[in-house]
């Protein structure tokens, strides 16, 4: 597996996003599903893997922290904070709470390392930069979990650059996640010069487009009832039909250059800047192999332009969150 730079770390080039093992695409699979995609992953030479306390409301960090703790010394962990289930009606029911107080953030953090049942965490990101809670005051008290040994960097996602910058101020940034794909291409706005400017990696969440450059996706009343996609303005049923009109000249690309049309967007990714990190999700086996394998591509200029041109910006309809989602998130939009 090809390595790159992440903080202090060195991880393969395509990281493994642990999330819809537990979380947001329907139905979770089982313990022994998740297990056996976890370990290939490893086994396979990935060293980037990549959860969060929202995901299930920590059931993913307990299915990775079950799975993984025997291999703990050959990967690097990422996890999340700042969004987490909550119990706000007292009635048992968890609710997901935006929440970067300082004194949650610590809290936050000891859940996570009994769940992952490690005594550190390698990357803990603020998952959602607060809005009524200053970037400096949340990534102060990232500092003080490093400065006692509970994590070793810090990360950001969905921020914008002059957030990026506020809060690389208080402690070296090591990595921003945001969503970055050819159908989304809101990171090429800003933030991924700044991550370059200042030696920040940038992991790219959905880098297949929640699975819309797959091309198996052909109508989206088949989601599950609770899959997130469902609440996205670009699959309800109009708009994807409208963008599903770009993928034949896609998949034409993928035809032509010899992979799979998932294959070719993590490849684009992983061209578009050696700082970029991708980490697909999948709850299939044969689907990791088949990402990875990306790695091994080589796209020419005249590829990659064509890609540029054929989805992008100004030809993908709809938003890529609704209005809450909007709110909640800092990044730069065209």
């Amino acid at each position: 597996m090809h390595l790159r730079k992440l903080g202090p770390f060195q991880v393969s080039a395509i990281g493994l996003g642990c999330m819809n093992l537990s979380h947001a695409y329907g139905a979770p699979v089982t313990a022994e599903q998740g297990e056996r995609v976890l370990l290939s992953a490893l086994d396979a030479g990935v060293t980037l893997f990549d959860t969060a306390a929202l995901y299930g409301f920590g059931a993913n960090e307990i299915l990775v922290g079950r799975v993984l703790k025997p291999h703990r010394q050959k990967f690097t962990l990422a996890s999340k904070c700042g969004m987490q289930g909550v119990d706000v009606n007292g009635d048992g029911k968890l609710l997901r709470v935006i929440d970067g107080r300082p004194q949650t953030i610590r809290k936050t953090c000891e859940d996570s390392l009994r769940r992952l049942q490690t005594d550190v965490i390698d990357l803990h990101y603020l998952h959602r930069w607060d809005k009524k809670v200053p970037v400096e005051d949340s990534v102060g008290a990232l500092s003080d979990l490093v400065r006692k040994g509970h994590i070793r960097s810090i990360g950001l996602s969905e921020v914008s650059a002059a957030t990026l910058r506020r809060a690389h101020a208080v402690h070296p940034i090591a990595a921003v996640q945001t969503e970055y794909s050819l159908w989304t291409r809101n990171p090429e706005i800003a933030v991924l010069d700044a991550c370059k400017e200042l030696g920040v990696a940038f992991v790219a969440f959905s880098p297949v487009a929640r699975g819309f450059l797959c091309g198996q996706l052909q109508d989206v009343n088949t989601l599950d009832a609770k899959d997130i996609r469902r609440s996205m303005p670009r699959f309800a049923p109009d708009t994807y039909a409208a963008n599903l009109k770009l993928l034949p000249a896609y998949q034409q690309v993928a035809q032509e250059v010899g992979c799979s049309p998932a294959q070719l967007a993590l490849a684009w990714l992983l061209h578009r800047g050696e700082h970029i990190i991708p980490i697909p999700g999948t709850t299939s086996v044969a689907h990791l192999a088949e990402d990875l394998a990306a790695v091994d591509l080589r796209l020419s200029p005249v590829v990659m332009a064509r890609l540029d041109a054929l989805i992008n910006q100004k030809n993908v309809v709809g938003s890529r969150y609704n209005a809450q989602g909007n709110s909640e998130v800092d990044t730069e939009d065209f």
